[in-house]
């Protein structure tokens, strides 16, 4: 599906904060009537993930256990945490991926699949008050429905002058379908990517892709996320995630001192939503895992 008439890519003098993309579309959501006052989910999830990776998760109960109750339901500006984004032949995560990213969605219970075709409108609707016009934008996919018990369902993706941009997807309990649902979301950060007309790592990280090479900044903003949402180094679960994310950041820069990556780490989620221990904390605990088990130096994550 595409629009009837096409539009081109146009030149923004300034492109929209992340925070104010989001706050943009929940405006426009809200005006379109449909409910955006959730309160974010908890990072650590701790039932078929140890992190939480989708917003859809929030009706877990409703989809999952054909129970009559959600955790969360509506627009959520959700971060996320997933360790499955494609890498390039160097082992680097390839364009328009990250390992923690805000993850823009609107889930909610519903009776039949023609809603997910209103709230497709919607959110195409709130797309275009960020500057993303409909006729950027192409929705493809099959009816074919996929199977992953106790879960079915139909998934349609949509992207953006040929760049993956998100997904609607129609999902159903597969005992009693009457227990239905619809998914909407796009990467806060690839949308920025496709609004700004920016390389990837400025959409992503603003100024501090000038001064750190990515894969540093991907690990800094994980940890980040994780230490601000109460996860804590250990062997195993999500504490071990966290000290498998710190093993990627090099040992002499935490000895120099990672300071003010950490203050622009925290001021991006706490500009989302996400509370937690203020960043000096948060630089400490980071630095002093980095430096736990002294290794030998290897390749510079600062630019030179």
């Amino acid at each position: 599906m595409h629009h009837r008439s096409k539009a081109a890519p146009s030149l923004r003098r300034r492109c929209p904060s992340p925070h104010q993309i989001a706050s943009t579309m929940r405006e426009s959501l809200q005006h379109s009537g449909l409910l955006t006052g959730a309160p974010l989910l908890p990072l650590r999830w701790n039932r078929d993930t140890d992190l939480t990776i989708s917003a859809v998760q929030a009706l877990d109960p409703w989809l999952k256990d054909a129970r009559p109750i959600v955790w969360r339901e509506g627009f959520l500006a959700q971060p996320v945490v997933r360790f499955t984004g494609e890498r390039d032949a160097s082992g680097n995560l390839a364009e328009g991926f990250l390992t923690a990213f805000t993850n823009l969605s609107y889930v909610q219970r519903i009776a039949h699949p023609r809603q997910l075709a209103d709230l497709l409108d919607s959110w195409f609707t709130a797309l275009s008050a960020v500057g993303l016009h409909a006729g950027r934008l192409t929705v493809q996919g099959s009816l074919q429905t996929w199977h992953r018990p106790p879960v079915s369902g139909i998934t349609l993706f949509f992207e953006a002058d040929g760049v993956g941009l998100g997904d609607a997807v129609l999902l159903w309990n597969s005992q009693q379908p009457t227990f239905m649902a619809a998914d909407i979301g796009s990467g806060l950060e690839r949308l920025r990517w496709a609004i700004s007309g920016q390389a990837w790592p400025e959409a992503a990280f603003g100024q501090e892709c000038a001064y750190y090479e990515s894969p540093l900044l991907d690990a800094i903003r994980t940890a980040v996320l994780m230490l601000m949402s109460g996860i804590r180094p250990a062997h195993r679960g999500p504490g071990a995630a966290l000290r498998g994310v710190a093993r990627a950041i090099e040992p002499n820069l935490a000895r120099t001192g990672l300071s003010r990556v950490v203050r622009a780490q925290c001021a991006y989620w706490r500009g989302l939503g996400v509370t937690g221990m203020a960043w000096p904390a948060i630089t400490s605990a980071l630095e002093d895992e980095v430096l736990r088990h002294p290794r030998p130096a290897g390749r510079r994550n600062a630019k030179r």
